[in-house]
């Protein structure tokens, strides 16, 4: 990992008088520490001198620090320069030094924070079998004490002479069993490695099929026979296969991403099976159109949400935004408003009705009294709501998002952020009249992670994303740790190197930009989680839509085992971000900012780069030429609900679209 370095002595910039005021006598701040550099989840206190053209020191200047960025998410700086981590990454700090009468002198430094000493090494696929004269290359992850991904680089030992390992691969020597252990700093890892004598005579590989589409995972049976023709199992190839267009994991998986024929080669020592597949075109590719429509400007457009009867619509409203609208949709060309609830917020960005369609929850941000948490209507009448409670008790930082989850055995429940301390609250409304929390859970992160920013909940489990610290897993009903709704239990986590994964966003719009865990939703044996990534500064001289843009990674984590989750597939769009999702079926829904609207297909085992694998389906850019101010023509699309083959999409700048994937048109082979 690579980070910024900050100078010790900071030479400032020409200073201009301001409001009259003469120039300051200040003309260079030492900063120290120097470099600014500190372990993430810990504190540092800055501390600066400001010296005039004579490297004399200037009496009675005052120093400010403020936060410059969106890294306010990774950690925080108070005005007499104490920061505290968070998380990894880069805190752009801003330093004013002022005396009377003069203007003030201000600066901009960087703090890095950087992980904490190994504390966790996990082996990735670890060899069992080698044959004499057989090498393969070892893998390894490094973590740190509070469980951040480190890229130091990995020693790794053997116990015996049956093996020798160089620049991580080890390769067979003799027979005998021995032991390879993984080092970074006090963290190690060990694992047992059986060595056999090198007998194989034959080797055979099997495709499960001959012919598949790009994107389906093929995997393949490796025969091996010795010189009496018995099966030598157990033994760990080495995978390759040509042209070049997909991957292979270390098990074999195969997944090509343009249609083609490919052979797939398994090495072992110094023999080589091979076996050769067909790709045909995905073919998933579908028209669109445009249902219906319903432009909103007072306010940003943000949550959308549809009643179970499939007749009525909700939509949140955000930039000042103090209503949800409810819409009729009973004819889906023409959706109109009904009603809409007046709140004391600036901000409605989640909505969710009950199962049952009684009630309806949204949340609330920016409250003049600050007094933010929730707000609970009654839908006796679903084109009108009516406000019946609200709550507010340790949440009036502000709730960015709530989920409501019915199980049998404990009720109806709200599970919801808090803006303030990034812990998730748990609130009972089996008396909605009368809600009350009922359980509370926050990891160990000194920020929590910095935001708390959404939550899906299914069968029990919650699948909390929690901005730099991952996907979180809680137990909240399930049984799998003995938890409920008042007493949430851990079962995992999967957290990930953000600033490796976007640090081409640091390249192009400077340090402290935003980015992190945003969305969860569980569907089959994965949960598909979406980061949120703005960069830092706006594009020079630009403005409207070319200034900024939004960037971020769909990935695909495998929780079959959901104490061991791991990323298998990703998706980006060619241009925009990740947002929120809906999954119906087999197909993923998307809103993805700048990007518009997107549709792809996630059928079948899920591996490597969807979007290469022509699994996209459908794209519609949401933006609208009668939209008003600097969001003429511009889409950012927010989100999806998906019902009845119609997907409902809200669009920030310009309101409601309704949405319909058309039958594929046939193609006509050219003669």
């Amino acid at each position: 990992m690579t980070h910024a370095i900050l100078l010790a002595t900071v030479v400032l910039q020409v200073q201009q008088p301001q409001q009259g005021l003469p120039p300051s006598p200040i003309q260079r701040i030492v900063i120290t520490p120097s470099p600014a550099t500190m372990v993430a989840q810990d504190t540092l206190r800055l501390r600066a001198q400001a010296l005039d053209a004579n490297g004399r020191e200037v009496a009675d200047v005052v120093f400010r620090y403020l936060p410059s960025s969106g890294a306010r998410f990774e950690g925080t700086v108070t005005q007499d320069g104490l920061v505290r981590s968070g998380a990894t990454g880069t805190l752009p700090v801003t330093v004013s030094a002022t005396l009377p009468g003069v203007a003030p002198v201000i600066e901009r430094i960087e703090v890095v924070m950087v992980p904490a000493a190994p504390g966790r090494i996990e082996i990735v696929q670890p060899v069992t079998r080698l044959l004499v004269g057989q090498q393969a290359r070892l893998h390894a992850k490094v973590y740190s004490i509070h469980g951040e991904p480190r890229s130091d680089a990995v020693v790794w030992r053997t116990n015996s002479a049956g093996a020798t390992v160089v620049d991580g691969v080890v390769t067979g020597v003799h027979p005998g069993r021995l032991t390879l252990t993984a080092t970074a700093g006090q963290a190690t890892a060990s694992f047992n490695l059986d060595v056999i004598a090198n007998d194989v005579r034959a080797l055979r590989l099997t495709p499960a099929a001959t012919t598949a589409r790009t994107g389906d995972v093929l995997r393949f049976e490796l025969d091996a026979r010795d010189s009496r023709n018995a099966a030598v199992n157990g033994l760990t190839p080495t995978w390759s296969f040509t042209p070049g267009h997909g991957m292979i994991d270390e098990a074999g998986a195969f997944v090509g991403y343009e249609p083609g024929t490919y052979t797939i080669y398994a090495h072992l020592g110094e023999r080589t099976a091979s076996a050769t597949v067909r790709l045909m075109h995905r073919d998933v590719r579908r028209p669109a159109e445009v249902v219906g429509r319903l432009p909103r400007t007072l306010f940003k457009t943000e949550e959308v949400w549809i009643h179970p009867n499939g007749k009525n619509l909700y939509l949140g409203t955000g930039a000042g935004g103090d209503r949800m609208y409810a819409v009729d949709i009973s004819d889906p060309s023409r959706p109109f408003v009904t009603d809409s609830l007046l709140a004391n917020t600036r901000r409605v960005n989640d909505i969710m009705t009950t199962p049952d369609g009684r009630f309806l929850v949204h949340t609330r941000e920016g409250a003049a009294d600050r007094r933010n948490g929730i707000v609970i209507a009654s839908l006796e009448d679903p084109a009108h709501p009516r406000v019946i409670a609200e709550f507010t008790e340790g949440v009036t930082a502000g709730v960015h998002s709530a989920f409501v989850y019915r199980q049998e055995r404990y009720g109806t429940h709200i599970y919801l952020t808090n803006n303030g301390t990034s812990a998730l609250h748990i609130i009972d409304i089996n008396d909605p009249y009368n809600p009350k929390e009922v359980g509370r859970w926050r990891t160990s992160s000194p920020f929590g992670g910095g935001s708390l920013h959404d939550i899906d909940v299914q069968d029990g489990i919650v699948y909390a994303s929690n901005w730099n610290e991952g996907l979180v897993i809680l137990d909240v009903g399930n049984g799998v740790r003995g938890g409920s709704p008042s007493n949430p239990q851990l079962i995992s986590q999967y957290k990930y190197d953000l600033n490796e994964l976007y640090r081409d966003v640091e390249a192009s719009g400077g340090p402290g930009f935003i980015r992190g865990t945003h969305t969860a939703w569980r569907h089959r044996q994965y949960v598909f989680i979406a980061d949120e990534v703005f960069p830092a500064e706006p594009v020079k001289g630009a403005k409207d839509g070319s200034a900024n843009r939004a960037y971020g990674r769909l990935q695909v984590i495998d929780v079959s085992d959901l104490e061991k989750p791991k990323s298998v597939a990703w998706y980006e769009p060619e241009y925009g971000g990740v947002h929120n999702v809906w999954v119906a079926g087999d197909t993923l829904y998307l809103g993805a900012y700048d990007a518009g609207f997107r549709a792809f297909d996630i059928s079948g085992e899920l591996r490597g780069d969807l979007r290469a694998q022509q699994r996209e389906i459908v794209h519609v850019n949401t933006a609208d030429m009668n939209a008003v101010g600097a969001s003429v023509n511009e889409a950012n699309t927010w989100g999806v609900v998906v019902r009845d083959g119609l997907a409902w999409v809200n669009d920030n700048h310009n309101g409601l679209w309704v949405i319909r994937i058309l039958p594929k048109r046939a193609i006509k082979p050219v003669t």
